[in-house]
């Protein structure tokens, strides 16, 4: 069996072992170093960094190739990439830049198999008299139309 077909198959194991864990990356340089970059439904732990590293490191042999393997979590300020992880940052801020380079800022309210729905306050004159009254807008982006989107994170 191929050394990345060997892999992805263990990988695949240990992610059906843990539902909550999905992948996000899976990279292979040419000196056989491979990069598995993990997320969750809540959080990814070290200890399921560790385990998903030693289901794979333990069941392959390096005296028939030699490799290197680095497990880790997404980092906050990655982009949103899988429909999971919009899934779990419903309420969160995000920040938005879709196809046309146009930038969306609002919360997540909803998501579904094709599309996410984000909603903002914002400012704007009074339809009758003077001065200015907050409305509440929102914004539908099929996932198609998202160029990158980010969570915003409040320190």
């Amino acid at each position: 069996m191929k050394f990345k077909v060997q892999v992805e198959n263990l990988l695949s194991k240990s992610l059906e072992e843990n539902p909550r864990l999905f992948l996000i990356e899976l990279n292979f340089t040419n000196d056989n170093k491979i990069k598995i970059v993990l997320d969750g439904d809540d959080s990814v732990s070290l200890k399921d960094c560790i385990k998903v590293s030693r289901a794979i490191e333990h069941n392959l042999d390096r005296d028939v190739i030699d490799f290197g393997l680095e497990v880790s979590s997404v980092a906050a300020n990655e982009p949103l990439i899988k429909r999971r992880q919009y899934l779990k940052n419903i309420g969160r801020k995000l920040s938005i830049k879709d196809v046309t380079d146009t930038k969306h800022e609002g919360i997540l309210k909803s998501v579904n198999e094709s599309e996410i729905l984000i909603e903002w306050k914002e400012r704007q004159p009074k339809k009758i008299g003077k001065g200015k009254e907050t409305v509440v807008k929102d914004k539908t982006l099929s996932f198609s139309e998202i160029a990158q989107s980010n969570v915003i994170l409040k320190f």
